[in-house]
């Protein structure tokens, strides 16, 4: 009887001492996580002028669905996903698969060189694009030189030079970031597998994508839904390098919340929608991938 009492008292004290580390993490995430969640729902069904804002329920949400400039930043949002996210994710794949060739000198080199993009200061990266593909830049210049155009491209004022600027800037910055991700995975793989393959006759090729990119395929899938949503969020590049010029041709979802707020009339009601409407595309293009590659609990 008294051994019961003294196991149930320690089952008690592991628990409180259990719960103290853990009620205080909880507190924190719903005070700066929930919390301004829920605020900024409140908030997208209100508008008005600054901080007088007056409760309007879905008109706000009614109102995307009519606002040119929302939907050429949707637009505009949705091109950089989808052209930049599978480029960036093939060539950090490929990337991944020459640096882990044991065969290879110079690994460390190689491999801190394509890192060291995506922890430089953002601003100094995207103004140093900026001046690069300047119309007096060094990108021009060299073409040039070359003789590969004759005169130089406008990479920041026409519309379509300017979003391939963008994507080039961001594949730049974060393929080295993803490379990462699938190195550590290869390395983790058994070179058993790999060396069986090549006595069954399997060519490079055939073992990529059989053996390679199957083992791959849960860091793929992760690398994709961050890659989404840091895409989706886009803001830093385009605010620094074209300032969403010309026009609205490369203005993002995240740079048009930055204008409701601070550069236009403030309506931070409306922003607040516009912010909901990125958490909503977050949501639907997660599940896509999710469903795309047959995960069962999507």
């Amino acid at each position: 009887m008294q051994t019961g009492r003294s196991t149930r008292g320690l089952r008690v004290k592991n628990a409180a001492i259990g719960w103290s580390f853990v009620t205080l993490a909880a507190v924190m995430i719903c005070l700066f996580y929930f919390y301004p969640m829920i605020q900024a729902f409140i908030m997208s069904l209100q508008s008005g002028m600054g901080t007088n804002l007056a409760f309007v329920g879905l008109d706000n949400y009614a109102r995307l669905l009519k606002d040119p400039v929302f939907l050429t930043t949707l637009k505009n949002t949705v091109i950089y996903l989808i052209i930049q996210v599978p480029i960036m994710i093939i060539l950090a794949l490929f990337i991944s698969v020459l640096l882990n060739d044991k065969a290879l000198k110079f690994k460390g080199f190689f491999r801190t060189a394509i890192f060291l993009p995506c922890v430089t200061s953002l601003v100094a990266y995207s103004v140093t694009f900026k001046y690069l593909f300047g119309q007096d830049g060094i990108v021009n210049i060299m073409l040039m030189k070359l003789a590969l155009i004759s005169e130089p491209v406008q990479w920041l004022t026409d519309p379509f030079w300017a979003k391939i600027t963008i994507i080039a800037a961001i594949t730049w910055r974060w393929t080295g970031y993803n490379m990462i991700f699938y190195l550590s995975a290869l390395q983790n793989v058994d070179q058993s597998i790999y060396e069986a393959a090549k006595i069954d006759g399997a060519s490079p090729i055939q073992t990529f994508f059989k053996i390679t990119v199957p083992m791959l395929k849960p860091i793929i899938l992760f690398t994709s839904i961050t890659s989404t949503i840091g895409t989706l969020q886009l803001f830093d590049e385009v605010m620094n390098i074209t300032a969403g010029g010309p026009g609205n041709a490369t203005m993002t979802i995240s740079q048009y919340i930055y204008n409701l707020s601070f550069k236009y009339t403030p309506d931070f009601g409306y922003a607040a929608t516009v912010s909901y409407a990125i958490v909503i595309l977050i949501v639907i293009f997660s599940i896509i991938q999710f469903k795309v590659a047959g995960d069962k609990n999507a």
